[in-house]
């Protein structure tokens, strides 16, 4: 069975070494887990998977090994070791249930019935007592009833009795159009570095002092500067009306972004971009801060990022006085196009899925202002945008 597993990663190209599956089986064997199938995946993609890239795929064979109809073999024995299958169920299931259970003949006995039904069954069941089917009382299948049994193609439980849930996926697919976590975040701004050696000489180099040593036929000890990420980063956030269905992300951005870059500003806006923004929101209406000041007060070499939905009335945008809460003498395009004159390296990021914004004027037009630059908060849109920053 394990080998099986480690088999099918390589031939769904996940770059698994037989060094890392050996590791994975001494860990086994060391008993470092309990052995219940969500403590082996998470032993095992710790163990084998060394790019987030590569999830997506390791969670598909994961799911048709251990956890899918397809692990029962023509003989009807699961491919999941009955004794996983039962400490799972003595972990989960009342006293009561399990007498029911053991009255109809025990786990192992559901288990080969629910094989002998796999060889038999041919067609689609509606309403019947034995067969895989729907809306009857057969142990087995989907929006019925039965005491005990084993749930197969249901959306979600019903009465809380199934004893095992064959097709029930718990590990969320990654690709490039999921939303971002503080971990991939990271990761994706990581592309945005420009590596120097500033400041006080507090690190060994240790090339330089063995060429030096060779050199001088002693100890020649030489320092240097530690190495620092010089990119500096001007971060804009919009805050409130439609962007509370973002907080989350949002803040997951801002953390990263704040650990990934030393050196980083933010401020926060409310739809667009106008003549004032504001460092705390609590203190928004007394303590705002002149937009000219903040775009005079740092080099030009700033890469400036503004995060929003850009979901607004057009008005706000190209009209003065569009603003929906006060009076803009001048109109939020002409704030923006002058913060993308002086900051050359700026890019929109928005948190609304690419898909969507074809429906919604405003974003069109906020686009056009950032000369094409919107990305979606997602992994492969993060990437792109950090790609744009760094040329």
């Amino acid at each position: 069975m394990f080998m099986r597993f480690f088999t099918e990663l390589r031939q769904n190209k996940v770059p698994v070494t037989l060094k890392e599956y050996l590791a994975l089986m001494e860990a086994l064997d060391k008993a470092v887990i309990d052995r219940t199938v969500d403590d082996f995946y998470y032993l095992s993609r710790a163990a084998l998977v060394k790019d987030e890239k590569n999830l997506d795929r390791f969670d598909q064979v994961f799911s048709h090994v251990f956890k899918g109809l397809e692990t029962l073999d023509p003989q009807g024995n699961p491919d999941i070791p009955a004794e996983w299958l039962r400490i799972m169920s003595e972990k989960f299931l009342t006293e009561e249930e399990k007498a029911q259970i053991e009255a109809l003949g025990g786990f192992d006995a559901l288990m080969e019935q629910l094989a002998e039904r796999i060889r038999e069954q041919k067609e689609r069941h509606e309403g019947g007592s034995k067969m895989i089917g729907t809306g009857g009382t057969s142990p087995f299948g989907a929006n019925g009833y039965h005491p005990v049994g084993v749930r197969i193609g249901q959306e979600k439980g019903r009465h809380g009795r199934a004893v095992k849930v064959w097709d029930k996926r718990e590990y969320k697919n990654l690709d490039d159009s999921v939303e971002l976590g503080t971990r991939n975040i990271k990761i994706a701004l990581r592309r945005l570095r420009k590596w120097v050696r500033e400041g006080a000489q507090e690190e060994l180099d240790m090339d330089g002092t063995i060429q030096g040593t060779a050199e001088k036929g002693y100890l020649d000890i030489h320092m240097r500067p530690e190495r620092r990420n010089k990119i500096s980063v001007l971060l804009f956030l919009d805050i409130g009306g439609s962007m509370d269905a973002h907080i989350k992300l949002c803040e997951e951005l801002f953390s990263a972004a704040r650990t990934e870059f030393k050196n980083m500003e933010f401020y926060y806006f409310h739809n667009c971009l106008y003549e004032s923004v504001w460092k705390d929101n609590r203190r928004r209406h007394t303590e705002k801060i002149p937009t000219w000041d903040v775009l005079h007060k740092f080099p030009a070499d700033y890469k400036m990022i503004f995060v929003g939905d850009a979901t607004m009335s057009p008005y706000e945008i190209t009209y003065p006085g569009g603003s929906v809460e006060h009076w803009n003498e001048e109109a939020g395009a002409v704030w923006l196009e002058r913060a993308t004159r002086i900051f050359e390296h700026a890019v929109w990021l928005n948190p609304t899925a690419e898909r969507h914004w074809d429906y919604t004027p405003s974003v069109e037009v906020m686009r056009q202002i950032m000369g094409d630059r919107m990305y979606p908060l997602t992994i492969d849109g993060l990437d792109k945008a950090m790609r744009e920053l760094s040329r």
